[in-house]
């Protein structure tokens, strides 16, 4: 199959994004089993078998092409992207109807085009060109979902429930470091969130007549955050436990990203202390970290002499590499009634957790990606991580699945956003690179 024209590749894709599958809004609940629909029809023209299954009440996609030779010992290439989009809200600031695919200035603009709908037809469109030549040399599954911009976990639970192995994986949900610098992500933090509850007695009580012998529990909140939080940029060395640094190539690569003091100020933000901008990646990709999120007690917005009796905050902690939810958590429970002054009861309730990711660098599927892009890009990918958690690249490191996550949005794209965009140029050169991708992923055989 010759390499379809950028307007052919428009054309196919603007059908699906079309498709209002805003997941947040129960009003388009059909519109996100139309896409389902769409993506089992794009998986069946590429000559495989799809269905849309029901799974917690979300259409999950569930397909695979087969190897055009060698079935019997072609590697097994999973392939994840999702169908479910952002509201478009606020309407009024987009310059071109949010569900139409229009080209300008060099951009495609439309509600999924970056996040993620572009990027899964880049995947999907390249599994076809290779079947169409009989040119594909690994088995392809596909999993797509319709929840991700909520947060649903049917894609993990479907995996957990999975009993059939891959050697590899492939998702298309990211983007170039900035324009002409390639990245492949190899690390997500994790995540556990606790709400604490701090008592001090029975009632609140008149400061003139009790202050300074009294226990408050404002203060007492304050002084048991003071066990979990970093001291020169680390955190106690309980937290640390299982903290994988970064190795050369990660690090080399690292240098030329914009400086920690860019970053910092173009979200408006001041550095933690003086090796916060200094340690920008460092902190935020390679080391755990505790941030207060939400603090509750007396009456700040009123001028009432109180000892308040309760005080609350909510905290997370954000996990690296070999660190475990299950090992985390009791540990900042630990220190942080160890730091609560005598008298105080504390209440540590722990709201949810996620696993880490870490992809070795040095992963066969990871180095046969990274010659891919090389090739096709005239470039190689840097290798980065993510602050933030993705459960699917957890759980599919958590089962052993070298998982190779990259895309071709840009920093600018607005993912999220009015006018989101992808650059016109990256629709034909993403189907180029994910062939390039399969092609590649054969020698795991």
């Amino acid at each position: 199959m010759p390499a379809p024209s950028l307007e052919a590749l428009k054309a196919e894709l603007a059908e699906l994004v079309a498709i209002p599958s805003v997941s947040a809004d129960p009003a388009h609940a059909d519109d996100v089993r139309r896409a389902a629909a769409w993506v089992r029809d794009a998986v069946a023209r590429a000559g495989g078998d799809a269905e849309v299954v029901t799974w917690d009440g979300r259409p999950l996609v569930v397909g695979e092409v087969r190897a055009s030779t060698d079935a019997e010992t072609a590697p097994t290439v999973l392939v994840y992207g999702h169908f479910d989009v952002q509201p478009p809200d606020p309407l009024e600031l987009w310059e071109s109807p949010p569900f139409a695919l229009v080209e300008r200035d060099g951009w495609l603009y439309a509600r999924g085009i970056a996040d993620d709908k572009g990027q899964l037809f880049m995947l999907l469109k390249a599994v076809e060109r290779l079947a169409a030549d009989g040119e594909l040399p690994v088995h392809v599954r596909i999993v797509c979902d319709g929840e991700e911009e909520i947060g649903g976990r049917s894609v993990v639970d479907w995996l957990e429930a999975d009993s059939r192995r891959a050697d590899a994986a492939v998702v298309f949900d990211s983007g170039y470091v900035e324009r002409g610098v390639p990245a492949f992500n190899i690390a997500a933090r994790g995540l556990c969130y606790f709400h604490v509850t701090v008592r001090t007695g029975s009632r609140d009580l008149h400061s003139g007549l009790y202050g300074g012998a009294s226990l408050n529990a404002m203060h007492a909140l304050v002084r048991t955050l003071e066990g979990v939080l970093p001291r020169d940029g680390r955190l106690p060395a309980p937290l640390r436990a299982g903290v994988v640094p970064p190795g050369a190539e990660e690090m080399a690569g690292w240098e030329r990203l914009p400086s920690g003091a860019a970053e910092l100020a173009a979200a408006g933000s001041r550095p933690a202390d003086s090796r916060g901008a200094d340690e920008f990646y460092v902190r935020t990709w390679a080391e755990p970290s505790v941030d207060v999120h939400g603090i509750a007690g007396g009456s700040p917005m009123l001028q009432k002499t109180v000892i308040p009796v309760e005080a609350h905050a909510n905290l997370s902690i954000r996990l690296v590499a070999d660190q475990r939810p299950e090992l985390i958590a009791p540990t900042v429970e630990r220190l942080l009634r160890e730091a609560a002054p005598a008298g105080a009861d504390l209440t540590v309730e722990l709201w949810s957790q996620a696993p880490p990711a870490l992809i070795p660098p040095d992963a066969p599927a990871i180095r046969l990606g990274l010659d891919a892009f090389e090739h096709v890009l005239g470039v190689r990918p840097l290798l980065v991580r993510s602050g933030g958690a993705i459960p699917i690249v957890s759980a599919l490191a958590g089962h052993g699945v070298p998982t190779v996550v990259t895309g071709f949005a840009l920093n600018d794209s607005n993912i999220h956003s009015p006018n989101e965009r992808l650059p016109a140029e990256h629709l034909a050169i993403g189907v180029e690179a994910a062939c390039e991708l399969f092609r590649r992923l054969g020698a795991l055989a």
